[in-house]
């Protein structure tokens, strides 16, 4: 089994102080800091933008940043969020770009990418990018707030992944907590971001200790 990476989300953070937050998701241990881009076309909501993640680099140069795109037109903004700090750019398979040349131009400029499914896609549509992707990302709610009830019925799409791409990083995010990170490790996920569950703790740090250790132990092999 891969060894699983936890991400605590920033939109759960307390967004009056953000740089507090942010280093303590670092603290915690956590792998990366998980940055939910949005635009009010594609997702009911609006959350932030490149200074936010040029805020992250600032407070924790060092604390990996991972940043999810859910915006009609990812394409626009690459090398925006490319300037500010980002490291892995994730873009929806939904967006209205090509996916083609957006993904590659990820790679060009020396990041990682990341293609992004919603829960009402089918996972077939994946199919004309598998060699072109870092990671995969599959929804397990609907994007646009945290705090959502995970969505079992999302987990076939994850090992449907992992049985054609063994060795992809394939996150899940959407209403994990302790025990459904365990079910979407078990079922092939190798990252897991949590938002809501992980910055409501007092103890960050003991949380992503246990989710990690319980993806290790009821994961399957």
């Amino acid at each position: 089994m891969m060894d699983v990476k936890i991400l605590p989300s920033l939109l759960a953070a307390d967004f009056g102080r953000l740089a507090e937050e942010i280093k303590r998701a670092e603290a915690s241990l956590a792998d990366a800091i998980h940055l939910d881009i949005m635009d009010p076309h594609f997702v009911p909501n609006i959350s932030f933008g490149p200074d936010v993640v040029a805020l992250s680099k600032k407070t924790a140069p060092g604390f990996y940043r991972n940043v999810h795109l859910m915006m009609d037109r990812p394409d626009l903004y690459i090398g925006k969020f490319a300037d500010a700090g980002a490291e892995t750019i994730q873009i929806h398979i939904e967006a209205d770009c090509d996916l083609h040349d957006t993904l590659a131009s990820i790679r060009r400029i020396g990041l990682r990418n990341a293609l992004v499914l919603n829960p009402e896609t089918p996972i077939e549509t994946f199919l004309p990018y598998l060699g072109e992707i870092d990671e995969a990302l599959v929804m397990t709610v609907h994007p646009g707030y945290g705090g959502q009830k995970f969505i079992e019925e999302c987990l076939p799409k994850v090992e449907w992944l992992r049985k054609r791409m063994p060795d992809l990083d394939i996150m899940v995010d959407g209403g994990i907590n302790g025990e459904t990170a365990v079910r979407a490790a078990a079922a092939g996920a190798n990252m897991l971001v949590a938002g809501s569950y992980l910055f409501s703790k007092r103890d960050m740090a003991l949380a992503v200790s246990q989710m990690r250790a319980s993806c290790a132990d009821g994961g399957r092999p």
